[in-house]
């Protein structure tokens, strides 16, 4: 058990490092997904669901059409696994989808997409922002112990990764928004002999004045040499 357990450790080191090499967090969701059929004892198929604002439901990555087909299901029934790990629950098994009572509405749709099997795992839960892996296996009964331990070491080091991805994206849209007024306040600068004090009052003034973000403003400027009106929208 120990030699197991070792050997376990590794392969969820080398998942992990991984998993943190990819550039952006499309690609970190993808690798997941993949990389948890190669991990997770009796997987046939993965999918990352998320909620965003807890309104947006949404599959952002799959293995394949399975995935999507059965989280449609869960959407047009408004119940499942899926949406329980998100919303309840960190981790759902469900031995055999069509014998569970659970989701009556949803369980007939995925027995007739031949999903024998599902293990869900809440990936992270960040204010209104939901996210969870999801397995699929054709035969009923495909996820045991094992599974549940593997697979909830798995989506640990998953939701360290994906965590990882998105403040890079947070990032990178910081540093973007910060060059783009910064081009903006040098456009203002150079057109009206204003200080840089005075150009960046200009844009939140323009921002309070149409209800626009600071970031909308300086990219209306930039691309177009106009600063939007009260009661105008960007394109």
């Amino acid at each position: 058990m120990a030699d197991i357990e070792k050997d376990l450790a590794a392969h969820l080191t080398e998942v992990a490092i991984a998993l943190q090499q990819r550039r952006s967090e499309q690609e970190t969701m993808d690798a997941i997904v993949h990389a948890a059929v190669g991990t997770i004892p009796g997987a046939e198929h993965a999918g990352i669901m998320t909620v965003t604002g807890k309104r947006h439901i949404d599959t952002v990555a799959t293995t394949g059409d399975l995935p999507c087909e059965v989280d449609r299901a869960q959407y047009a029934s408004g119940e499942g696994p899926c949406l329980t790990a998100l919303f309840e629950e960190a981790v759902v098994s469900v031995p055999d989808v069509a014998a569970d009572d659970r989701w009556p509405a949803f369980a007939p749709k995925a027995a007739a997409l031949d999903i024998g099997s599902m293990l869900s795992f809440q990936l992270y839960a960040q204010n209104e922002d939901l996210g969870a892996l999801n397995l699929y296996a054709l035969e009923p009964n495909a996820f045991g112990d094992e599974s549940r331990h593997v697979g909830s070491l798995f989506a640990g080091h998953a939701a360290i990764a994906l965590a990882s991805a998105q403040e890079r994206r947070q990032l990178t849209a910081a540093v973007q928004t910060r060059d783009m007024i910064g081009q903006a306040k040098g456009i203002l600068m150079e057109r009206h002999g204003l200080s840089a004090d005075q150009a960046f009052a200009v844009l939140t003034r323009t921002s309070q004045h149409t209800n626009l973000k600071l970031r909308d403003i300086a990219e209306r400027l930039t691309t177009t040499g106009k600063l939007p009106t009260p009661g105008e929208s960007t394109p």
